[in-house]
């Protein structure tokens, strides 16, 4: 399909994964607009691009339009939905959009439970030359997307709707698998493997982390099947048929001396990588030497080791992931904005700030006056859907171990219909704050009750929010 000209809709397009899709097609010479249902500020960078976007949802946007194309989320009783029906357009979901972008792309696709963001952002630092659609925005190049004229492509693949299946990956690189998302395969973690094997086996290379206990078991199911498959046809020449070359990579055994060290007060990790060397990543974490692992070796058919290197050194984080929106000082408190909204994630998260407070703890302990409350670490938590909690809800109760102080936020429903916990029972051994919402308040945390009344001023140590929702707005003092 030529989009050069073609005027595309996006609904829902202040998601972070269709906006991606929205400023790669105005990038191809699309006449891109979009509508949602509230200003956030990924619309209003969208608008400074020179998108036109509509707030709310309105029918009557649509009648020019030659392409629609939706999030994962609206329902065909959206209002502009139907009126697209009613005049015939042509309609996309996002992942039969996806299918189409991509199918002329030499496109790395990585999918995970936990870390694809990041490790996509490192790739595509390290592919400098690549384009580049990820869930999140790279600091590097403040953006989701960055557009290249090379066909490779670096894209970060959803297996939250499916998607990734239609990714068409040249190389499928696996970080990890769990039982999330869950509600899209019948609630049956089986037809989640499935997905993911059906993910390696479109493309022609794969690198998946053996580590991960579901990775291992399905790399293992491919294996068996390829060798039977080879043996069946031994008669035969290999070329006409389609196995990928899968690559297994084992963090434990192949990442050795793993050290963290502060570059004007930015944390890095620095690791040594199989037999390549070291690498140095800005970030701090076990976590972040193995996303970056992934990265350099799904780089390496492309660029000489040293290249890789070099360029590793680009990477500067992403938003939302260990995001520092300031930095610690004696009148105010560091303030730490991330996405973790799974147990898994939420562990590997307060065990790099407890790193990160040790290490500002070593740099500025000839000061006498600085206290060991100084580095106390504060967890804000606003849980994410309650199907998530309700699933992994003993889980939730064991991950925070790592953090001095907690703060309950409620739970943001994305849609959900509530359902009933019992929080400060199911948390009181962590004697955590409840609040309904935070407030910045200059350099300083509000926490405020139902009456929108301050119960507490969080002016020292180590502050980090958690979640996938609204939390991020109101750390940022955006909301």
């Amino acid at each position: 399909m030529d989009f050069y000209k073609l005027k595309v809709h996006f609904i829902g397009i202040g998601g972070i994964g269709v906006s991606g899709l929205a400023r790669f097609l105005k990038a191809q010479g699309a006449i891109v607009s979009g509508s949602d249902i509230v200003e956030t500020p990924i619309i209003q960078a969208l608008r400074k691009e020179g998108i036109d976007i509509n707030i709310p949802h309105a029918k009557g946007i649509i009648a020019n339009k030659d392409l629609i194309i939706h999030s994962a989320i609206i329902q065909d009783s959206n209002i502009e939905i139907i009126e697209s029906k009613k005049l015939n357009k042509q309609i996309f979901s996002r992942k039969d959009a996806i299918k189409v972008l991509l199918s002329k792309k030499q496109v790395l696709s990585i999918c995970a439970a936990h870390g694809k963001s990041s490790t996509s952002a490192i790739l595509a630092s390290i592919l400098s030359d690549s384009g580049a659609i990820i869930g999140a925005i790279s600091k590097e190049f403040d953006s989701n997307v960055r557009v290249s004229t090379k066909d490779t492509l670096v894209f970060e693949a959803d297996e939250s709707d499916k998607s990734f299946l239609h990714s068409n990956p040249y190389k499928s690189i696996v970080v990890n698998i769990e039982a999330e998302h869950l509600e899209n395969y019948n609630h049956d973690f089986e037809k989640l493997k499935d997905a993911y094997t059906d993910f390696i086996n479109l493309s022609h290379y794969a690198l998946v982390n053996i580590d991960c206990p579901t990775t291992y078991e399905i790399y293992n199911r491919i294996q068996k099947k390829q060798n039977a498959f080879k043996d069946s046809i031994s008669h035969k020449p290999l070329s006409d048929t389609h196995l990928p070359i899968i690559t297994p990579f084992s963090p434990k055994r192949d990442i050795k001396n793993i050290t963290y060290t502060l570059r004007d007060n930015l944390p890095f990790t620095t690791f040594e990588l199989q037999n390549f060397g070291e690498f140095s990543v800005y970030g701090i974490g076990y976590h972040n030497a193995l996303n970056a692992s992934m990265a350099i070796l799904a780089a390496m058919d492309f660029l000489s080791v040293e290249e890789i290197r070099a360029n590793l050194l680009h990477f500067r984080g992403i938003k939302k992931r260990f995001d520092i929106l300031q930095e610690l000082c004696t009148n105010a408190p560091c303030i730490i904005d991330d996405y973790a909204h799974h147990p898994t994630e939420i562990v590997a998260t307060l065990s790099s700030a407890r790193i990160y407070a040790k290490l500002l703890q070593k740099k500025c302990e000839a000061h006498n006056h600085v206290t060991q409350d100084s580095y106390a670490i504060t967890a804000i938590f606003q849980p994410h859907k309650y199907s998530r909690f309700k699933d992994n809800v003993d889980a939730f109760c064991q991950c925070f171990e790592d953090c001095d102080n907690l703060v309950i936020l409620p739970v943001y429903a994305a849609g959900e219909q509530k359902i009933d916990f019992d929080f400060p029972s199911l948390f009181k051994h962590y004697n955590p704050i409840f609040a309904t919402r935070i407030k910045r308040i200059n350099q300083h945390i509000a926490l405020l009750n139902d009456k929108y009344e301050i119960i507490q001023i969080l002016n020292s140590g180590i502050i980090i929010g958690l979640g996938a929702g609204d939390i991020t707005y109101q750390l940022r003092g955006e909301k």
